[in-house]
């Protein structure tokens, strides 16, 4: 049943592709481990930045969540160091009704509106909050670095 599911959901992403983000099988032999790509949002810190995803469904997709990391570096309130996302659908609020494309499309929007109020990265969160030129500046040295 999962196997079948994300076939329809390649399927579906590669007839109506989703603005700025991309995502597929990294190989045609396992269609459990994809690799995504979103471009950075306009008018925000990331925006020209291309930002790898590293994308995992479990075996009882789409019971439980894929997994979703960040495998390029950013500097972001909600994404760890290492890659990981604290975003409220990619855990408790996971339904089977969601899609990867949700999941790139609330991705997205997570780089336009961060959540400094459930952060993965209390030190991001707080620069975010009390100083938000020098938050931004960071963002952009570290899109610029790692993203570009």
């Amino acid at each position: 049943m999962a196997l079948r599911r994300i076939q329809k959901e390649y399927k579906d992403l590669m007839a109506e592709p989703v603005a700025n983000c991309s995502a597929g099988p990294e190989t045609e032999d396992d269609l459990f481990r994809w690799k995504g790509t979103i471009i950075g949002p306009t008018e925000t810190p990331y925006a020209g930045g291309v930002f790898n995803l590293n994308i995992e469904f479990p075996p009882d997709y789409p019971f439980n969540p894929p997994s979703v990391t960040f495998a390029t570096k950013i500097y972001h309130c909600n994404i760890s160091s290492r890659g990981a996302i604290c975003l409220d659908i990619l855990k408790d609020e996971w339904s089977p009704a969601l899609t990867i494309e949700k999941v790139l499309l609330s991705l997205c929007s997570l780089l336009e509106d961060p959540n400094p109020d459930d952060p993965l990265v209390a030190d991001i969160a707080t620069l975010f909050e009390n100083d938000r030129a020098a938050h931004d500046a960071k963002a952009r040295e570290m899109t610029e670095r790692y993203a570009s």
